[in-house]
């Protein structure tokens, strides 16, 4: 069959995961749009009728008389046909109430065992629904694209392009609706209780600690002063300019300048005690203390953690941070917590795990037992020792993380070689996206505007030409972290982050 080699290299190239049911979707979609406009039918991907389904025939198409809204899954059977019935058909009972139709087609992209078909075709008539359930496999499939077979390479082709035109060309809607509807499914995720939150730096800068840039420098400073203390030729000015000077010259990769300030403030091949105090000193020295150390958004994390009557929604924490201010606030909230910074740490059913996957420095370093044997990833080496080991306990900690539960990422910029292909590994398992990722949007009035001398200055003159590109770059980025997946929820506003977690966990109250 046609589709049977189309599917197989879709899998190949997706490895199963969100990549291959996206592209799945994107061909289907434009296959039906195809073949459906042929019979001089409507079509739409985006359907303005109903916010269910991945695509709208008002029309139907071919056996399919009167309106037929369609479902693509990559495995339909991948789940019992009970879950199926839960999961898809009650939800299809509600939409139905607002929008009429005929018809609802489930097109899966493997075989549908006749078991599961006998099954589903059993619980569907004891529902006497309103409208006819259709599951469709490969092989009906393969009709379409055989009757369609000139439009079939060009559509395999180009992929990709095609998921993003359709993205870009759906209906206008507000993405602070959107945003909406993906609040409402994050919810849904945390009141079932596996559930994940991971942390970045951020989530620190909301209380004042100094950005990485800002820590390197002060680390340049620490170091320079070390040098030259006795010369007196070079005050504490002079080794400030040259500082700020380097930075603004050389501009040394954040990575690279780690690795030569641990080699500069340390003698030994692993980071010594000298260099971690330095590093420790600085952190928290740096601390703007304008800031509330217990900030707004650190404040709702901890009662994301908090156990409800059904028990603890949060299962366990990652972050990134080196810095100890969520366990100074989880325990100002009495919440059993333990700090694991090595592979030899364990935890009480009890406690909740917070794991400093990148090392963890506390302000009180006595108040914690084997800080040394914790590995800092703060420069090259760090970085290149937990990249390499397949089998580092935090590699392992995050995948598990991935797999078996529902996360939330905030104050990470998603940048991260490592947490993107760690995303990537666990995603293989899944269809669809399942964990959701805090980010900035660019609005057009930062992205054409800037400050200078006091003064708000045009820099870009086509502002319309602007706000067109950056819905595109917005939706582009949309399509790629689905694909590793990620939700994107936009802000912003920092300070729309805190009000956000708030929204979902009050309902829990």
């Amino acid at each position: 069959m046609i589709i049977d080699d189309i599917i197989a290299d879709i899998e190949q190239r997706g490895q199963g995961g969100p990549r291959s049911y996206y592209a799945f979707e994107a061909f289907v979609q434009h296959l039906l749009k195809q073949h459906i406009k042929s019979q001089n039918k409507r079509f739409s991907i985006e359907s303005e009728v109903s916010k269910y389904g991945d695509a709208f025939a008002p029309n139907g198409f071919d056996e399919f008389d009167g309106a037929t809204l369609i479902e693509v899954k990559f495995n339909l059977s991948r789940l019992p046909a009970r879950y199926f019935i839960e999961k898809s058909i009650y939800g299809l009972l509600n939409e139905y109430a607002d929008s009429k139709f005929e018809h609802a087609l489930y097109i899966s992209a493997k075989p549908i065992p006749e078991k599961f078909k006998i099954r589903a075709e059993e619980e569907i008539n004891a529902l006497n629904l309103p409208f006819k359930v259709t599951l469709w496999g490969p092989a009906e499939l393969n009709k379409i694209a055989y009757a369609n077979r000139k439009a079939v390479n060009n559509i395999v082709k180009n992929l990709f392009a095609l998921r993003l035109s359709s993205a870009i060309s759906k209906p206008s809607i507000d993405w602070k609706i959107n945003r909406e509807d993906i609040i409402k499914n994050l919810k849904a995720c945390y009141k079932k209780g596996q559930f994940s939150l991971f942390l970045g730096a951020g989530v620190s800068s909301s209380a004042g600690m100094p950005d990485w840039s800002k820590l390197l420098s002060s680390l340049f400073v620490t170091y320079l002063t070390q040098e030259f203390g006795n010369d007196i030729e070079m005050g504490d000015k002079d080794i400030s300019d040259l500082v700020e000077r380097l930075n603004k010259i050389d501009e040394p990769s954040a990575l690279m300048a780690a690795r030569y300030l641990r080699k500069g403030l340390s003698n030994e091949d692993r980071e010594s005690k000298t260099f971690i105090d330095a590093v420790t000193r600085n952190l928290y020295k740096l601390r703007d203390n304008k800031f509330e150390i217990d900030s707004n958004l650190i404040k709702s994390i901890a009662s994301m953690c908090l156990p409800r009557r059904t028990g603890a929604k949060v299962k366990s924490v990652v972050t990134y941070n080196f810095d100890d201010l969520l366990e100074r606030q989880l325990s100002k909230n009495a919440i059993l917590h333990r700090c694991i910074y090595t592979d030899n740490e364990s935890y009480d059913p009890d406690e909740l795990p917070i794991y400093h996957v990148h090392g963890f420095l506390p302000e009180k370093r006595d108040l914690y037992d084997g800080l040394d044997n914790s590995t800092l990833v703060f420069s090259e080496e760090g970085y290149h020792q937990i990249y390499s080991d397949p089998y580092h306990w935090s590699n392992l900690v995050q995948l598990n993380s991935f797999r078996e539960s529902n996360c939330l990422m905030v104050g990470l910029s998603m940048t991260d070689p490592n947490l993107r292909r760690l995303l990537d590994i666990s995603s293989k398992n899944v269809e669809r996206s399942k964990h959701f990722a805090f980010m900035p949007r660019l609005s057009s009035s930062k992205f054409c505007y800037e400050i200078t001398g006091g003064k708000r200055e045009k820099v870009i003159e086509n502002t319309e030409a602007a706000d067109k590109f950056l819905e595109r770059h917005h939706t582009l980025n949309e399509e790629l972290m689905k694909e590793l997946g990620v939700t994107i929820i936009w802000f912003e506003k920092f300070d729309d982050i805190p009000e956000i977690i708030e929204n979902v966990i009050r309902h829990e109250n």
